[in-house]
């Protein structure tokens, strides 16, 4: 065949294979869109891994968490639920249901990593704990104190305002911003994007969330501790309470959970890979997990469409959240965080009253009170047909929560539900579990 031949039957290929993929995304695309194919259809049938058999006292109870968490599971169409419970000083129960990673079918183990999203501030919140102890932080200081970068406002800012969100400090919207396409090594490396932001409200007059004045915290952790932010959280914090599964954001890794990138491309594109190039050898298959092979961490997802799991689910990368250091880059069990809860409960890390000093409600300069610590979640609940106090953090990322972390000090309770994916009713679930183990706390059967 001349050259010319082959240069036309090449051509004719490749406009074949491009009618094939177009056709392929305009029959594809609306059951793409709209398929919510139940990840798992009967909620009896959901895998799980256990640490542990769990203490005799509660086995029962146990058991009855169980088709709890697989009931929610089915019907919140989740991916993976990981949950512990502790109880005075010990870990009582620890089990991963689920998938860590849905296409390998990957089970979800008690010591897979999960993101903890937002509630990494209690970490870190903890970590200013231990500098008060040591005489090294203040929280009425000024935070230029401690991050000169941060520059001066027409209002003084202290670090207790930054850490009860009540500074004025700036966000993101959530879903996307700048530091999500950045790698820091250290928090002041973010600072670019949040030094020069003005106030949005005089301090102390207004509540408002922002993850950016968590970034400000860490920094200051750092510049107080006169060590990398991330040493010092493992040193002063993880390892004295043995959370030897906690981890911060790889700073040198484009995507450390390997959801694999066509996920992240739009959804004809990935229509095309997986209908054609894939198959073909084209694409390279997805990475992760061997089938049956419990992970260390888990692949991220996000709902498909309209912020509900219902509507189907999709691998997604949350880009690389080294930047947020303290604020939300922090990935750990619900082991390690009921480790954590209890030594705040029984004063293993920090003295009762510091942990109360943390923890406390903050006031407005009206004299209304927040209903949050220095970044302690506060609320009454019903335990046991009794009125409860619970603090914490429903940790968020990408918009939708990923995890619940309670701690019940006056019931010595602690519960963690993470998932592995965003928009997952992970508090409801943690405090109808609080409530059975605080049943069974109170002597009933």
């Amino acid at each position: 065949m001349s050259k010319i031949g082959s240069r036309l039957v090449s051509r004719a290929s490749l406009i074949a294979v491009a009618a094939v993929a177009l056709l392929a995304v305009m029959v594809g695309l609306p059951v793409y869109m709209s398929a919510a194919t139940p990840l798992h259809a009967d909620p009896q049938r959901v895998p799980s891994v256990a640490s542990a058999a769990p203490a005799p006292r509660f086995s029962d109870v146990v058991e009855r968490a169980r088709q709890l968490v697989r009931t929610r599971l089915a019907e919140q169409n989740l991916p993976g639920v990981s949950v512990a419970v502790g109880v005075g000083r010990d870990i009582v129960w620890a089990e991963g249901f689920g998938w860590a990673d849905v296409k390998a079918g990957a089970p979800l183990g008690p010591e897979t990593r999960l993101r903890l999203g937002t509630a990494s501030t209690l970490l870190t919140s903890a970590a200013v704990g231990v500098l008060l102890e040591q005489g090294r932080l203040n929280l009425d200081e000024e935070i230029q104190s401690h991050v000169p970068q941060f520059a001066k406002t027409s209002w003084p800012v202290t670090l207790q305002q930054v850490m009860a969100h009540t500074a004025g400090v700036g966000t993101d919207s959530g879903n996307d911003g700048p530091l999500f396409r950045r790698r820091c090594e250290r928090p002041v490396e973010a600072l670019t994007h949040v030094a020069d932001t003005p106030l949005l409200f005089e301090p102390g007059t207004q509540y408002r969330h922002s993850k950016y004045g968590w970034i400000l915290v860490s920094a200051a952790v750092e510049a107080a501790a006169d060590q990398p932010f991330l040493t010092f959280m493992r040193e002063q914090v993880f390892q004295p309470l043995g959370m030897s599964h906690t981890y911060a954001e790889s700073t040198k890794e484009e995507n450390p959970e390997h959801v694999g990138e066509p996920s992240e491309d739009a959804p004809p594109i990935v229509l095309v890979q997986d209908l054609i190039l894939r198959p073909l050898g084209i694409t390279p298959p997805r990475p992760g997990p061997a089938p049956g092979e419990v992970p260390s961490q888990a692949t991220f997802y996000s709902p498909r469409s309209g912020g509900d799991p219902r509507q189907g689910v999709r691998g997604m990368h949350p880009h690389n959240l080294s930047c947020y250091a303290g604020s939300m880059a922090f990935l750990s069990t619900p082991s390690d965080l009921v480790q954590f809860g209890l030594a705040m409960n029984t004063g293993t890390l920090l003295q009762p009253a510091t942990v109360q000093r943390l923890q406390a409600s903050q006031s407005l300069t009206s004299g209304q009170q927040t209903g949050h610590g220095l970044d302690w979640d506060l609320q009454t609940v019903t335990l046991a047909g009794a009125p409860a106090q619970a603090v914490g953090h429903d940790g968020e990322l990408r918009g939708g929560k990923v995890a619940s972390v309670m701690l019940f000090r006056d019931r010595g309770i602690v519960v963690v539900v993470m998932s592995n994916v965003s928009s997952a009713d992970t508090s409801s679930l943690a405090l109808t579990i609080a409530d059975l183990f605080a049943q069974r706390v109170a002597g009933r059967p």
